[in-house]
């Protein structure tokens, strides 16, 4: 059975607490990295990109595309610095684009 709180408490450490005790981070992450790879690339980048998946701290990216996948691989560092920045922690280490 769930712990009751009788004391009065912030949403947002409630949902913190919520989170962490089910262990909802990993999947969390996952969705937020997609969320923010669509607003970091715009729609240019969205409309060739097939499949975004978080693998540990590695992102995987399929692209349609294989001249933008060229271009992208240049400057992959700087986008997973966006990445991190935008997301508020180090979640991504490494990006591979297929």
């Amino acid at each position: 059975m769930a712990k009751r709180h009788t004391e009065y408490r912030n949403i947002a450490d409630a949902l913190k607490e919520f989170v962490e005790t089910n262990k909802l981070d990993k999947g969390l992450d996952a969705v937020n990295v997609q969320d923010a790879w669509s607003q970091m690339m715009g729609n240019g980048v969205n409309n060739y990109t097939t499949d975004i998946q978080l693998k540990g701290s590695v992102l995987y990216v399929q692209l349609s595309s294989s001249v933008l996948r060229e271009e992208l691989s240049y400057g992959s560092q700087k986008i997973i610095t966006m990445l991190n920045d935008s997301l508020g922690k180090e979640l991504i280490k490494k990006l591979v684009l297929r």
